[in-house]
């Protein structure tokens, strides 16, 4: 029997109505989430996400700025703005575009944006109060789309077996700290795969969850998934496909075709764990505004 399609832009869109009674009764207080997004250099895959996320904001009645810099921007210049947009009232919530052109220290950008308005949860201390499960802290947008996609699924989370293959501080690590807290959403046991994991299919072989997120068009395949497990596929991938006008096609980092006809549910790339990570984003910069109410 073919896996069950979890559909990310459903449950999104789900998500997103649910908010809409919290942003209605913000502003009925005269608070306007806001959202600032930066974007430095010309990146078009950037540039896309950074769209993306502000029509995202159009339809749900937040307020936003885009700001786009040059590529030859300094980064004196750019954490000079960040320093402008943390005493914004107008901004409850910072995004910086990565990647940043080399010129520029990402850490010391990432660092630099106030903690409260940090809903890309990458400073040091969102991180801290994630990896504790504070439920303050601002969850990085992709893990906790992922958690809600299982929630909201209805997957059995607790006490599971949950491998996550990718280690990255976006993805792999923050996803570990959200399924191991004590609450809806965690307790589970995790195992954390890399590019230095011996033997990695007997590994994840045994995931009742298996969530990858390492950046290879169709790492995994078929014979490296547990029959009847839950498959979440983080990965957006291009790969050359002549026979279509547009010379390319999406994949993922799991082969779809094959694990389909393994697993128990799967998500689709595009489809799945994409238009969750905007949700999220949105969750988050609500979240910040209530906050920022809050005495």
């Amino acid at each position: 029997m073919p896996a069950k399609l979890i559909d990310g832009t459903a449950i999104g869109d789900k998500l997103r109505a649910e908010l809409q009674v919290e942003i209605r009764a913000l502003r009925a207080r005269g608070v306007t989430p806001g959202l600032a997004a930066v974007l430095v250099g010309d990146n078009a895959a950037s540039a896309t996400y950074v769209r993306m996320k502000g029509k995202a904001c159009d339809e749900a009645g937040l307020y936003h700025e885009t700001i786009r810099l040059a590529k030859e921007t300094t980064e004196a210049e750019l954490l000079a703005l960040v320093e402008r947009l943390n005493a914004d009232h107008k901004i409850h919530g910072i995004l910086v575009q990565l990647p940043l052109p080399t010129q520029i220290s990402t850490q010391r950008i990432l660092h630099r944006v106030a903690p409260e308005k940090d809903v890309d949860g990458f400073h040091p201390e969102n991180v801290g109060r994630v990896s504790i499960g504070d439920p303050a802290a601002f969850r990085p947008a992709t893990p906790f789309g992922v958690q809600q996609l299982l929630l909201r699924s209805d997957v059995d989370i607790s006490g599971k077996h949950a491998v996550i293959v990718g280690r990255s501080t976006i993805v792999g690590r923050p996803m570990a700290a959200l399924l191991l807290q004590d609450g809806p959403g965690g307790n589970a046991t995790v195992t954390i795969c890399h590019s230095r994991t011996r033997d990695i299919k007997s590994v994840t072989r045994l995931a009742d969850i298996l969530i990858v997120a390492i950046g290879k068009p169709e790492f995994v395949t078929g014979d490296m998934i547990k029959p009847g497990a839950v498959v979440i596929d983080v990965g957006v991938n291009r790969v050359e496909d002549p026979s279509l006008k547009k010379g390319y096609r999406l994949v993922g980092d799991v082969n779809f075709e094959e694990a389909k006809k393994v697993a128990g549910a799967l998500t689709p790339v595009p489809g799945g764990v994409g238009p969750m990570t905007i949700t999220m984003l949105l969750y988050n910069t609500v979240q910040a505004a209530r906050q920022w109410t809050q005495p």
